[in-house]
């Protein structure tokens, strides 16, 4: 039993002494598994919801979307929209819309190349993805650039090592990939460097059918194995204010006709391409989305498809947008009232506009992030490396951002208070009135394990930390990307399967690849 005048210290060298076998234990963790644990936060009242979710029903009857696909207009107009060839204007029924919405899947069971990385969409679960679709990366050592393929390959690896991060992300552009091959470049990546949940580009129908055929041929999967569950999913975006244009239109039909899943993002600025109101842009979300999974379940009718939106605002001095403000978690939450009131899985965003792994870009990504939490969000992208509103992926930001998103995991696996924890024994009643509890047997059994370990928070006190150099957390987070892409982690892959996926891309290449449609 330690005593009141005894040496803390002496506590801390018998426990270094003795610890031998705790430090071989290791702390045990499910990040790939999460499940949303806080309690979700309301920003309308529930009529005020209803009238919304009207407002959208009114809108898509009475004033329409335009849907600039020959096809898709020809798939609205056999299941009984009133089609308008001339403007291009699709009017869509309150019975068409809750039609969809009664074959859309509430539960979507997705496959990854492991089954221990297989994840489940649905209210309540959770999953996040690295920031996505910049055209630049950047990072203290290399500067700011176009990205390329190595970025796309590096900004691979990383959010491969993550746990936290359950499915892939379209990362960064190659720009010095051409764009008719660079489909082949993007999947093979992700096929060989990670076993998560993979993205697929939806840029024309000759694009997607050679990703399918790549994904099936490399999991050795039948075609009817394939179409039966989600083995891939698309992000479709939506023009806003009320258009679908012709990539996007026909990436729902081409992913809802062979069973993949499309995340419908419609992204709306406040006061730009949305009205000035989060009650506003949220109804014309809201529309936009409705429709775009009402395509998807009259093509194949109970395909998988999540409900999404990335709604923030603009700064009206300058017209940039502005993302973790008041109106953007504001958003979120309204997006998430309605998501519930459909029963849909569904897809938000954080995200930063600052130019610079900095506090502001921090406190952006933060909020913006709780907002989506709060809000109950399924899938949230952008939660990690994400500059500038979307022109820039941050080695160094991803970094620190996983380990915020770590935090929330730890969270996720809920406080436990039974006998071992509350500890009578073996801590409370082993330490005298103003004693420590350094060396207590409970503090001996879990000091290794107790805690979160940071990958790059220090904890040191000023002294220390000058002594290590005074390194801030971006310079730290360097170091962590450098020895996380100078590891070289991946999972292991078949030899035979890659000789003949980099055959089968080889052939198309020399045939002259796919051009992305527009």
């Amino acid at each position: 039993m330690v005593t009141e005048n005894q040496d803390p210290a002496q506590g801390r060298r018998r426990r270094r002494r003795g610890a031998s076998t705790a430090r071989e234990l290791k702390r045990e963790v499910d990040y790939r598994h999460l499940r949303n644990p806080f309690p979700v936060m309301d920003v309308f009242a529930p009529d005020q919801i209803a009238d919304m979710h009207d407002a959208s029903l009114r809108l898509l009857e009475d004033l329409g979307i335009r849907v600039l696909l020959p096809e898709a207009r020809q798939v609205f107009a056999r299941g009984g929209a009133r089609v308008d060839e001339t403007s291009e204007m699709v009017h869509i029924g309150r019975d068409m819309i809750a039609a969809a919405l009664a074959t859309a899947p509430k539960t979507i069971s997705c496959r990854a190349g492991a089954r221990n990385r297989d994840l489940v969409l649905e209210l309540g679960s959770l999953a996040f993805q690295p920031g996505a679709g910049a055209p630049h990366a950047t990072d203290l050592e290399r500067g700011r650039r176009p990205g390329s393929a190595r970025d796309y390959r590096e900004y691979t690896q990383l959010a491969h090592h993550f746990d936290v991060f359950q499915m892939m992300s379209p990362s960064v552009e190659p720009q010095d990939v051409p764009t008719h091959v660079r489909h082949y470049f993007t999947t093979e990546t992700q096929l060989t460097l990670t076993d998560k949940f993979p993205f697929l580009f939806a840029r024309g129908t000759p694009q997607s059918l050679d990703n399918f055929e790549m994904l099936c041929d490399f999991r050795g999967l039948s075609d009817d194995e394939f179409r039966a569950t989600p083995h891939s999913y698309t992000i479709i975006n939506t023009n806003s204010p009320r258009t679908l244009d012709v990539p996007m239109a026909q990436g729902l039909i081409d992913f809802a006709r062979y069973g993949q899943m499309s995340i419908v993002t419609p992204f709306t600025l406040m006061g730009a391409m949305a009205p000035i109101t989060v009650a506003g842009s949220i109804t014309l979300s809201h529309a936009e989305a409705l429709a775009s999974i009402a395509l998807t379940q009259l093509v194949n009718p109970g395909a998988p498809v999540c409900y999404g939106t990335f709604t923030s605002n603009v700064d009206m001095k300058t017209g940039a947008p502005a993302f973790g403000t008041p109106a953007h978690f504001q958003a979120s939450l309204a997006a998430g009232q309605l998501a519930r009131h459909l029963g849909l899985p569904w897809r938000s965003a954080a995200g930063s506009a600052s130019n610079l792994n900095d506090v502001q870009a921090a406190n952006e990504n933060q909020f913006g992030l709780w907002g989506c939490l709060l809000a109950g969000a399924t899938v949230i992208i952008h939660s990690a490396g994400w500059l500038e509103g979307g022109l820039t992926v941050s080695y160094e930001k991803l970094v620190t951002d996983a380990e915020v998103l770590n935090m929330v995991a730890e969270l996720c696996a809920g406080a436990q208070a039974g006998t071992d924890e509350i500890g009578f024994e073996n801590a409370l009643a082993q330490v005298e009135p103003s004693g420590h509890f350094f060396a207590a047997p409970q503090t001996m059994e879990r000091y290794n394990t107790e805690f979160y370990e940071p990958i790059v928070h220090d904890y040191a006190n000023f002294g220390t930390w000058t002594e290590r150099g005074a390194r801030d957390a971006t310079t730290r987070a360097t170091d962590v990307w450098k020895s996380i892409l100078a590891a070289d982690t991946r999972p292991a892959v078949d030899p035979v399967r890659v000789e003949a996926l980099r055959a089968f891309i080889e052939k198309r290449t020399a045939e002259g690849g796919a051009p992305p449609e527009s």
